[in-house]
């Protein structure tokens, strides 16, 4: 899996995770046309053709965003050296430090750089075709997220190119929130393909526990500009509901997993869908007995059982509350009844995540189709309501709820609902939230559900 740090600070420091002329005049007379039959059997056996196809200085090799469509300095950005931004262009070079070394010794899956259970999430996927200028070794490379760009590479510069045929011939349209969150769950939470699943046994070797946020990962990855020419040709992005689809998608995918082989390991559970502080918590013996962890009104399961990770469960309850109100309470009843399956077994659980993640299925389909407007404001007061704060009493919830309302605040300046000067001043209480959980090991609830909700006071204020 793509390895990714613990929060640190704002929005801005969170999560750590040249072309030649191919034929133009054939191309601008084929873009627009109909998929033929040879078009959709290119699609089918598409190819990586390698970042360096994507290099040139007419192309995104530029050093200056002087672009006069797109910026054109993309390559710079994707290999920034020292932000999040790079991070994807690092992935490949961080299996062999010391740590993703020590990681695969343990494991014993010898040289990482060459192991699919490392590859598969730090590299572009190596199966199938590869063109003369693939590299594993550029790691996350453009064609990991845009899609295998053979059959679009040389069409998307032609004069006349549409977005809409460049996504027939088999790009990917990251423009949709939907297929945005499956192209980065696969890595940055886990799918059924090889080499992408963040095992328990992955975890105790040293590797970094895995979370998603999908509109902040997206704009820390973002290289291009949401200018008018980006606006007529892909639509203005909602960043409300990038984080709500995203929110969706991340329980459906956490529940389909959670029923396939990947659920258990063994004669044991797999450890990685729980919550991970229900049991990494100091044991204490002594006449007076120390309750280590908080009651959750979201889980009714018996004293002591590890609860199943709902970080994104208790976010996406309070999205469906103000944008999919028709099936907030399916929701809520569904992932209430998965949790008291998880107390009787596994056949119980599996039955009531299949109907639980059908439900998040459908509620990522009504996100995705919801109109904006005042959602924003709305989602933050459901975030800080009476029936969802009880629920953020451990860490990986308490992390999704700052870096939830985090994304708000940053839409609602984004919409000019909130101005700069005014989000600058609620960003004080935002990096005290953060600075609460950032040590999974000294994670301090109180002063979490204090500053979080002195944000959210302070966001309510300017509504």
């Amino acid at each position: 899996m793509a390895i990714a740090g613990h929060i640190v600070g704002s929005r801005l420091a969170a999560f750590v995770m040249g072309v030649a002329s191919l034929g133009l005049l054939v191309t601008a007379l084929l873009v627009g046309s109909p998929l033929s039959r040879a078009d959709a059997a290119d699609r089918a056996q598409a190819s990586f053709q390698g970042v360096a196809s994507c290099a040139g200085s007419t192309c995104h090799g530029r050093m200056e965003a002087d672009g006069a469509v797109v910026r054109q300095d993309e390559l710079m950005r994707w290999q920034e050296p020292s932000t999040p931004g790079g991070a994807h262009s690092r992935a490949f070079s961080v299996l062999s430090s010391v740590r993703g070394r020590q990681i695969a010794a343990t494991l014993g899956l010898g040289d990482p750089a060459t192991s699919q259970t490392c590859t598969g999430c730090h590299a572009t996927p190596a199966s199938g075709t590869h063109g003369m200028r693939f590299q594993q070794s550029d790691g996350v490379g453009c064609e990991a997220c845009h899609g295998p760009s053979s059959g679009w590479i040389a069409s998307h510069y032609a004069v006349g190119a549409s977005h809409a045929a460049n996504v027939a011939r088999g790009m990917t349209p990251l423009d949709q929130p939907m297929a945005r969150a499956n192209v980065c769950l696969d890595c940055h939470f886990g799918s059924g393909k090889p080499g992408q699943f963040a095992s328990h046994r992955l975890y105790s070797a040293g590797h970094p526990r895995i979370s998603f946020e999908l509109d902040l990962f997206s704009t820390m990855q973002q290289h291009h500009d949401e200018d008018a020419d980006y606006i007529r040709r892909k639509g203005r992005s909602d960043g409300v509901r990038t984080w709500a689809v995203g929110q969706a998608m991340a329980v459906n995918r956490a529940l389909t997993l959670y029923a396939s082989p990947r659920g258990s390991e063994g004669a044991f559970p797999e450890f990685a869908f729980f919550d991970c502080h229900s049991c990494h918590r100091k044991i204490y013996d002594q006449e007076d007995r120390v309750k280590s962890w908080e009651n959750n009104p979201g889980r009714p399961i018996p004293a002591g059982m590890p609860p199943f990770n709902d970080e994104n469960m208790i976010l996406l309850t309070a999205a469906a509350r103000v944008a999919a109100p028709g099936m907030a309470a399916r929701f809520d009843s569904d992932s209430r009844a998965f949790h008291a399956a998880l107390g009787k077994d596994r056949a119980a659980a599996i039955v009531a995540g299949g109907k639980l993640a059908a439900t998040a299925s459908g509620l990522a389909s009504a996100l995705s189709a919801s109109a904006g407007g005042d959602t924003a404001f709305a989602m933050v007061d459901a975030i800080a309501g009476t029936a969802i704060t009880p629920r953020f009493t451990d860490y990986e919830g308490s992390v999704q709820a700052v870096m939830a309302i985090d994304t708000l605040l940053n839409a609602l300046v984004k919409q000019g609902r909130i101005t700069v000067g005014a989000a600058a001043g609620i960003r004080a209480n935002i990096n005290r939230a953060y600075a609460a959980v950032r040590d999974p090991n000294d994670y301090r609830g109180p002063a979490f559900r204090t500053a979080l909700a002195e944000a959210v006071r302070s966001i309510r204020v300017l509504r």
